[in-house]
Order: C-alpha cells, then sequence, then structure tokens
C-alpha cells in the first residue's frame, strides 16, 4: 500500500479534518502518500431546510462511502457526531480519535451567555438538540435555523441575521476561531451530540490492510465514551436527527458514567436518564440509558417525532 484516498467534503472543517487525518497516516507510514478527493453532498447542497426534514445527517456520509464502494478513495473522515448510529453493510468504523472539547460553545457579539439574552432574541443552530435545549431553559428566546458550513454561520451572526450562535467548541478550534467563543456551555446546560468532538474514520470492512493501518489511529478512552453514546441513539432508533444528547467519561476503576436526554421538539418536554457500569461494555450502559429514557416516556416523544 503507497498511496491512500480520504473522501470529504468540501468545507474547510471537513478539509481540515481530513487533512489532519492524513498526516497522522504518512508519520505511520514512511513513503505513504495520502491524497484528499473533496466532494459536495446532499447535506452540504440543501441548506434551507432543516435536516430532520430531509433526510437526516446522513446527506452528509452518504456521497462519501459511494466514493469507497467505487474505488475512489480508500476511507473517508466524518465528525462523529455526524454520523449515523447504524452503518451501511460493507462499511466499518475503523477509529475514533482521541476526542476535543466536546461541549457546545455560545457566540455573540451582545451577550455573554444565554442567560444574559432577553425575551425575543434570536438564537441561530441547526441542531434540534440544541433548540429544544435551549427552549426548555429559556422559553423566550427565538431559536431560528441555522445551516451552512462554520464560516457562513459566523458571517451571519456578524451582519446582524441573529443575536447569537450556538456551534461545537471543537469545530471552532480546529480552524483556529477559539476566540470567537464567548461561553463554554458546561454538559449540565447543554449536553452535547454522541461523539461529538470526536473524529471518525470509516473504511471498507473487506479492506484488511487499510483497517490494520487505521486502527493505529484510535484512541481507546475515546473509543469507549463514543461507543456508549452512540448506543444511546441506537436504541432509540439511531435516527440522528433526533432532539437526543449523550456524553459519557472515564470514572475511576475503569468505569464510565453516561448521561442521556431526548426531548421533544419544543423543548416542553425533556427526559434524562444517567447511568454507571463497567468499561469492558460500554454499549450495554448505553442500552441501559435508552431504556431508563423508554420507561420515562421516549415512545411517545418518538412517535411524536414522526421516528
Amino acid at each position: 500500500m503507497t498511496t491512500l484516498r480520504i473522501a470529504t467534503r468540501r468545507s474547510r472543517l471537513a478539509l481540515w479534518q481530513a487533512e489532519h487525518i492524513a498526516a497522522r497516516l504518512r508519520s505511520l507510514q514512511a513513503g505513504l502518500a495520502v491524497e484528499l478527493v473533496p466532494m459536495s453532498t446532499r447535506g452540504d447542497e440543501l441548506l434551507d431546510q432543516r435536516l430532520d426534514n430531509v433526510g437526516g445527517k446522513g446527506l452528509f456520509v452518504k456521497e462519501l462511502e459511494t466514493a469507497m464502494s467505487e474505488g475512489r478513495a480508500e476511507l473517508a473522515v466524518h465528525s462523529m457526531k455526524d454520523m449515523p448510529a447504524e452503518l451501511p453493510p460493507g462499511f466499518v468504523l475503523a477509529a475514533i480519535t482521541a476526542r476535543e472539547d466536546p461541549r457546545d460553545a455560545f457566540v455573540s457579539s451582545k451577550y455573554r451567555n444565554l442567560a444574559e439574552m432577553p425575551a425575543g432574541a434570536t438564537i441561530g443552530t441547526s441542531s434540534l438538540r440544541r433548540s429544544a435545549q435551549i427552549a426548555e431553559r429559556h422559553p423566550g428566546l427565538q431559536v431560528r435555523l441555522l445551516r451552512g458550513n462554520v464560516d457562513t454561520r459566523l458571517a451571519k451572526l456578524d451582519r446582524g441575521e441573529y443575536d447569537a450562535v450556538v456551534l461545537a467548541a471543537a469545530g471552532l478550534e480546529r480552524l483556529g476561531l477559539a476566540a470567537r467563543i464567548t461561553a463554554r456551555l458546561e454538559t449540565g446546560e447543554m449536553l452535547p451530540a454522541p461523539g461529538q468532538g470526536a473524529l471518525g474514520v470509516e473504511c471498507l470492512a473487506a479492506s484488511a490492510e487499510v483497517r490494520r493501518l487505521l486502527d493505529r489511529l484510535a484512541d481507546k478512552a475515546s473509543s469507549l465514551c463514543v461507543r456508549a453514546e452512540r448506543a444511546v441513539s441506537l436504541a432509540l432508533g439511531g435516527s440522528c436527527t433526533l432532539p437526543l444528547g449523550a456524553y459519557a467519561r472515564r470514572t475511576q476503576g475503569n468505569r464510565l458514567r453516561l448521561q442521556g436526554l431526548i426531548a421533544s421538539a419544543d423543548g416542553k418536554r425533556v427526559l434524562r436518564s444517567e447511568l454507571e457500569g463497567g468499561a469492558a461494555d460500554p454499549e450495554a450502559i448505553g442500552r441501559g440509558v435508552a431504556q431508563e429514557l423508554r420507561r420515562q416516556g421516549a415512545d411517545e416523544i418518538l412517535a411524536e417525532l414522526g421516528k
């Protein structure tokens, strides 16, 4: 194996993430050439609609998987928060890298935090998870749809189209935009999406040589936490457009503590669960959190959302 091709979206953040993985791969194998194969996805093109109305975050992934299945690329790099809970047959998540800041970031030039925003102020996000949690704690705010890449969203904020926006802190940091963060939203205020802050590397399940190389990129601690978080989503239907949050962290004695949340779209009903268990079976912890959310009434919320 002398050359690897990485399928990636064309956004500045996606290209940064792909090049980051490319550099790590080059350092692992002397003489290995790694090329990027940038492409546009349906998720990048449908900017005037909510993702939950047009097919979900899988719209950011499908074209990259097609490129791999057709032999135009050997792997793809994704933000784990954009990865569907279940991969299509023939594909495998070969590595989850060390996680960066999993929190959401509040960005505004007018207000220091969400609590300071007055009733009627506008806040932009494309995420039902974020909008539901904002609506629960700050019902007077106007949450408005905000799609596009990071630079586009910040430009809309700077033009005064919104009073504040909420973005992933890790994405801003990767682009050298950490100075734009007004406040980092602690997980008790805004539970992150499953896998937020981590990168995932996907390839064909049959590509044994590629899988062996990618395995060297994996971070064990981050992988365990992300697997637990994704298990919550999978147990509740697998849709990454749900108003669902999940966040796991390592505790003493090789254990994981996992928080999970599912909400109605309007934030008027928010269910929460928390469970600790052995890190040897992170999926079992995720299923346990999902089971408790179902006991509280998650199925009613899922029915309302049409999931």
